[in-house]
C-alpha cells in the first residue's frame, strides 16, 4: 500500500469514526461516557456539546480526504488538535488520576496514531506531484 493510500484510509476511518463517536456522545449523553453513568445533568450537558464539537471534527476529516489532493496542512492542523486532546487526558492522569480503561486505552492510541498521521500528512501531496518536479525541501 502506498503511502498516499494509507493516509487517505486512515484519514477517512478518523472521520467516520469520530463522527461516528461523537453522534454517539449527542444521542446517549452520560451514559455514552464510560464509567460516568451518574455524573449528572453538568457532565451530560459537557458531554453531548462535545459530542456535538468532535462530530464536527470528524466531518472536518471527510471534507479533507474528499479533496485531491489531500492537504498536508489539514491534516497537520487535524493531527495537533487530536494530540492536544491526548495530551489532555495525560494531563487529567496527573491531575485526577486514572480513568476508566476504555479511556487510558483511547489515549495509548491518540498517541500512538497522532505520529503516524503527521509522518503521512504530505503523502498525497507528494504523489500528487510529477516524478521529476523539484520541491524547496528537496533544493535546501
Amino acid at each position: 500500500m502506498t503511502r498516499a493510500k494509507a493516509l487517505r484510509l486512515l484519514a477517512l476511518a478518523m472521520g467516520y469514526g469520530c463522527a461516528a463517536i461523537g453522534l454517539f456522545h449527542v444521542l446517549g449523553g452520560n451514559a455514552a461516557i464510560p464509567g460516568a453513568s451518574r455524573a449528572g445533568a453538568t457532565v451530560d450537558s459537557l458531554g453531548r456539546f462535545l459530542g456535538a464539537i468532535f462530530t464536527g471534527y470528524g466531518l472536518a476529516w471527510i471534507r479533507a480526504t474528499r479533496q485531491s489532493p489531500i492537504p498536508a496542512s489539514a491534516v497537520r492542523l487535524l493531527t495537533g488538535v487530536f494530540l492536544l486532546g491526548a495530551l489532555g487526558r495525560v494531563l487529567s492522569v496527573a491531575v485526577a488520576g486514572w480513568p476508566h480503561w476504555f479511556q487510558t486505552a483511547l489515549g495509548c492510541l491518540e498517541l500512538a496514531l497522532s505520529p503516524v498521521l503527521f509522518r503521512l500528512a504530505d503523502a498525497d501531496e507528494k504523489a500528487a506531484r510529477p516524478s521529476g518536479t523539484r520541491t524547496a525541501e528537496a533544493e535546501v
